[in-house]
C-alpha cells in the first residue's frame, strides 16, 4: 500500500439518503486532496423521487448506482448493502482507504472495523452528524464548508459592435469570504494550547505542521474552514494574545517553515 497521501487508493462511498446532492463537485474536489477515488459508488432506492436529484451528477462524476428496495418501511437498507460492500472491498487488498459519505450514525462500527484494518477513513456529512461516527473517523469534513468555499465565475464579456474584433472583459469579483460554521471557543483553544506543548522543544517551540495533525488525530472533525479560515496558518495568526508565530527559511527557496508557541506556559 501506498504511503504517500496523494497516491492512496480510496473507495469513497456514498449513502444518498443521508447527504444532499447539492455539491457533489465539491465533495469529490476534497476528496482528491487525500488520495485517488478508484471505486465511487452511491446507495439509495432509485425507485423513490428524494432520489431525482442524485440522478442529474452521477454521470457527471462517474459515480455507479446501487438499487437497493426499501423492504420495510422506516428502515435503511442502503446502510446495509453499503456496509457489506465495503466489507467486500476491504477484503480485496486494493484499496488504502474509505470515503463515507454519510450524516447517519450507523456507519460507527464500519468507521471503527475499517481502521481496526489499517485503512484510512475520511467521513463526509452535514453538521448534524452524531459524534460517535465523527469520532470514529481519522478525518472528518462537514459540508457546510464545502458549501461555503470559493467559487470562481466566469468573466462576462461585452463586445463592442463597432469593433466585432475586440473584446471587452469585465471581472466578476469572486466569492471570498464566507460565514464560519463555529467561533473560536474555549474548548478549541484549550485544545490548540494543549497540542503545542504537547509538541514544543526546550523553548516552547512547535513545527505548525505537526500541530495540525495531532489536532485532527484528537478530533477529526477540527477544520480550519469551520471557523472562517482558509488554512490554519491564518487561523492561529489571529490568536495574538495567546500565541507567537514564527517563519523559518528552509532548504527550498521561497518556501517557509511556520512555527508556533505560547505567549504565557
Amino acid at each position: 500500500m501506498s504511503n504517500n497521501p496523494k497516491e492512496l487508493k480510496l473507495a469513497v462511498l456514498i449513502d444518498a439518503d443521508n447527504v444532499p446532492y447539492s455539491n457533489v463537485k465539491g465533495m469529490m474536489e476534497e476528496i482528491t486532496k487525500f488520495g485517488t477515488p478508484t471505486t465511487k459508488r452511491i446507495y439509495a432506492d432509485w425507485t423513490k423521487p428524494n432520489a431525482n436529484g442524485w440522478k442529474a451528477v452521477l454521470l457527471e462524476h462517474a459515480i455507479t448506482p446501487i438499487q437497493q428496495y426499501s423492504y420495510t418501511t422506516g428502515k435503511n437498507s442502503s446502510d446495509s448493502a453499503l456496509i457489506i460492500d465495503a466489507m467486500d472491498l476491504l477484503y480485496s487488498g486494493k484499496l488504502d482507504g474509505f470515503c463515507i459519505v454519510s450524516s447517519d450514525s450507523d456507519f460507527t462500527r464500519l468507521a471503527i472495523r475499517l481502521r481496526e484494518s489499517g485503512m484510512k477513513v475520511i467521513g463526509i456529512g452535514e453538521q448534524k452528524t452524531p459524534k460517535p461516527f465523527i469520532s470514529a473517523c481519522d478525518r472528518f469534513i462537514f459540508l457546510e464548508v464545502l458549501d461555503g468555499a470559493i467559487k470562481k465565475k466566469v468573466p462576462k464579456i461585452n463586445i463592442d459592435t463597432k469593433k466585432p474584433t475586440e473584446r471587452t472583459v469585465v471581472k466578476t469579483p469572486e466569492k471570498t469570504t464566507q460565514k464560519p460554521l463555529n467561533k473560536i471557543d474555549e474548548p478549541t483553544i484549550e485544545l490548540i494550547e494543549s497540542t503545542i506543548e504537547d509538541l514544543a522543544d526546550d523553548d516552547g517551540w512547535a513545527f505548525l505542521g505537526d500541530v495540525g495533525n495531532l489536532i485532527v488525530k484528537k478530533k477529526p472533525e477540527f477544520d480550519p474552514r469551520n471557523y472562517g479560515f482558509s488554512k490554519l496558518t491564518p487561523m492561529l495568526k489571529s490568536l495574538t494574545d495567546i500565541l507567537e508565530i514564527d517563519e523559518r527559511d528552509s532548504d527550498k527557496k521561497g518556501i517557509k517553515h511556520v512555527y508556533v508557541r505560547l505567549l504565557f506556559s
